[in-house]
């Protein structure tokens, strides 16, 4: 799938993607000259791109407006997002750089523990009139599972999109999580209502899923075409509902990490969390978030 394909099939207008298809092939002409694949372009180097996107030069020595950087921002992020959806990165780097160009804004408004606990409980699954259709009682069922992995386990997409069957042991009440390119792996405990929840899924629902979709294989969730979008619209939408602080994914797992630090000690929360450097951990904690700000001033694209 072509990314024009991918914008037609999030419904964007014709305008849109024409802006946004041009904004790329910026961005793909700028990688081309330093040696730089966009399925592995970092953080700090999509900085140096939008630094050279603030020359004046590029715009015959006008001043840059603040929006058209924050334009660029929007489309590079959802450019990742499809890179993501087609299997060619594993992450998106600017995610957490939202369009006003703050930094780490997870760390903002978090949810405490009952907090997120209640996003699991009033996750509605039951609820249903006679005239709802089959296909969303079983995705409901689904959807209250992964809420559950966010809130209690603090996974992120890729996570949940990497897990298979065979992670789940149940009869322990643990569940394993494969290592990514930016997480280590790492065996967790499950809640005891979850694991219920799971053996339901399992042997009830998510066979019947399969066979809705025709889709039969290991992957734990189905089906995986725009999991990104399902987690993003189809479950965030119910949990704002529920509670208004909700961000998105980073949030939650931000919230879970943070409530961590109140429980343990920063090596079990480093692996808890799946850090790879336990800087990655410290970031959580409240305390440093003077050090945070440093470091935002320090590689702000926006300063």
């Amino acid at each position: 799938m072509i990314y024009q394909d991918y914008l037609e099939q999030n419904n964007y207008s014709k305008t849109t993607i024409e802006h946004y298809i041009k904004r790329i092939k910026e961005f793909t002409t700028w990688s081309k000259k330093y040696g730089i694949k966009a399925n592995e372009i970092d953080y700090k180097t999509c900085l140096k791109y939008i630094k050279y996107l603030q020359q004046p030069a590029r715009r015959g020595g006008k001043r840059i407006q603040v929006q058209t950087i924050n334009n660029n921002i929007v489309t590079l992020r959802n450019y990742f997002n499809y890179l993501i959806e087609t299997d060619k990165r594993a992450e998106n780097p600017i995610e957490e750089v939202s369009v006003k160009g703050t930094v780490k804004r997870v760390f903002h408004n978090l949810l405490d523990a009952d907090e997120l606990e209640d996003l699991y409980y009033s996750y509605e699954t039951d609820t249903f009139n006679k005239y709802t259709n089959f296909k969303t009682k079983l995705t409901a069922k689904r959807n209250k599972i992964i809420t559950g992995l966010l809130v209690y386990q603090g996974l992120n997409t890729t996570n949940l999109k990497s897990l298979l069957l065979e992670h789940l042991e149940l009869y322990k009440g643990k569940i394993y999580v494969p290592s990514t390119r930016r997480n280590n792996s790492r065996t967790m405990e499950l809640k005891s209502w979850q694991v219920l929840d799971l053996l339901e899924y399992v042997n009830e629902i998510r066979p019947k899923i399969e066979k809705y979709n025709n889709i039969y294989n290991e992957q734990l969730f189905v089906p995986q075409t725009h999991f990104n979008d399902l987690v993003r619209i189809g479950i965030f939408r119910n949990l704002k509902k529920i509670n208004h602080k909700v961000v998105n994914v980073n949030h939650l797992r931000a919230s879970v990490i943070v409530n961590w630090l109140g429980q343990f000690n920063i090596r079990k929360v480093q692996y808890l969390a799946g850090h790879k450097y336990i800087s990655s951990t410290e970031k959580y904690r409240q305390n440093n978030l003077e050090s945070l700000h440093e470091a935002v001033n320090e590689f702000h694209p926006l300063s």
